[in-house]
């Protein structure tokens, strides 16, 4: 009944944008299941999460950018309403992926002050409570090449034949 007659194709040079593979297989891209998983994060994912940047100073001593925080850390807020603001953390809230730092709290109409939570990407820590995990944890993290790091030299070769 209709007379249309077929359309010819036209070949025109497209620029598509470059399409980048996946690097993990075992990971979704899909953005529903990335926040899926993010909100559905166990206890110590929540943790590695958590993680925090080391302020400059923290950064040239350990030559590591963030890591995971915790209590009695010091930290400056540098992101929102509470920014420049100092204070040690009181709490670690991984249910709710936030922080209650000292100092930084709200008063209540009732007239209770309760602290405010502050999401870690929001701080800079600027001291960090030291202990043996920690350290042991910044010395893996370090950045830096170690030199002759897995070498044998002519002398180690020769002590090992005798």
């Amino acid at each position: 009944r209709h007379n249309k007659q077929p359309q010819k194709k036209t070949t025109t040079s497209l620029l598509l944008p470059s399409i980048t593979m996946k690097h993990n297989s075992a990971v979704s891209s899909s953005r529903r299941k990335q926040r899926a998983a993010h909100f559905n994060a166990h206890s110590t994912a929540r943790r590695k999460i958590m993680s925090a940047s080391l302020s400059k100073e923290l950064r040239n001593k350990f030559n590591v950018r963030s890591v995971p925080i915790r209590k009695d850390d010091e930290v400056k807020v540098v992101r929102g309403k509470y920014k420049n603001q100092d204070g040690k953390i009181v709490s670690v809230y991984r249910k709710k992926y936030i922080v209650q730092i000292e100092g930084i709290q709200r008063e209540k109409s009732n007239g209770v002050t309760v602290p405010i939570g502050v999401h870690p990407s929001k701080i800079v820590i600027t001291k960090l409570q030291m202990d043996r995990d920690r350290q042991n944890l910044l010395d893996r993290k370090n950045r830096t090449p170690k030199a002759d790091a897995g070498k044998f030299t002519d002398k180690d070769v020769s002590a090992g034949l005798d």
